[in-house]
């Protein structure tokens, strides 16, 4: 499963159980994250036991992105036989603080920043 623009690529390896985010995430509204969403919502239907959520080059994430990921932690977290890992970069400034902010969301939620 993959989304590829000019812009951004969201992929998942089924093998390694990883979605991965990379590029720039600034689409207009909600909507215009439709066909993430969808991808996002295949992933939670295949159930792995722990998914690794890869954004260790995702460079931007604007708000409307920042509420689809949410959203979709809050929708593993109903799981209850998956586990969630979040990859994280120091080299990225926005992501130590925000996406620490998705264990609120999900407390048993793993963050790994490098």
């Amino acid at each position: 499963m993959e989304l590829k623009t000019e812009d951004y690529c969201v992929w998942y390896d089924t093998a390694t159980q990883t979605l991965t985010c990379q590029g720039t995430l600034r689409l207009a509204d909600l909507e215009e994250y439709t066909p993430i969403w969808q991808l996002l919502n295949e992933v939670i239907s295949q159930k792995p036991n722990l998914l690794t959520l890869d954004l260790r080059r995702l460079k931007y994430l604007n708000s409307s992105g920042f509420n689809v990921l949410s959203r979709f932690v809050l929708k593993v977290r109903q799981e209850a036989t998956m586990q969630l890992l979040v990859q994280a970069s120091k080299q990225i400034a926005w992501q130590e603080k925000s996406l620490k902010n998705l264990q609120r969301v999900m407390p048993s939620l793993q963050f790994e920043i490098e």
